[in-house]
């Protein structure tokens, strides 16, 4: 029997990101259909971890790019239309306790078109200061 790992998301109007929560995991498999299904499965000290998931919509796998660190594996999929989605599940109903929300990457709709209307994107100001704080401690 497989267990679930924590698994965060948060979207933009063209993409969602998902964040599996699994440091030092092995053996990681990562499946993405353009209909929308996300699968993932992993080892980590002798246990399997799953999570099947079918999205509120379709989405690009060209154009979709994942990351395997050391702490978690980072899926950024690009939606097959630039539209919100009112959730990210396909199926209605209380999501799966294992899902939550990422609210260090979360934006609202009305705030991601605040800043396409004024032109103003402070996170890369503060990735450009946290960078150079970074390097003038060396």
């Amino acid at each position: 029997m497989s267990r679930h790992p924590t698994v965060k998301w948060a979207q933009r109007c063209d993409k969602i990101y998902l964040t599996v929560e699994l440091p030092d995991a092995k053996d990681v498999n990562l499946k993405l259909e353009p209909e929308g299904k996300f699968s993932f499965s992993a080892n980590k000290d002798g246990v399997s971890y799953e999570v099947d998931l079918e999205l509120f919509d379709k989405v690009s796998t060209k154009e979709s790019k994942f990351i395997i660190g050391m702490r978690s594996i980072v899926y950024v999929i690009k939606k097959a239309e630039k539209k919100w989605w009112s959730r990210l599940l396909k199926d209605e109903g209380k999501p799966p306790a294992f899902l939550k929300v990422d609210w260090d990457k979360w934006i609202d709709e009305e705030d991601e078109n605040e800043k396409a209307k004024d032109g103003k994107d402070f996170s890369l100001l503060k990735r450009f200061k946290q960078r150079r704080d970074i390097n003038e401690c060396k």
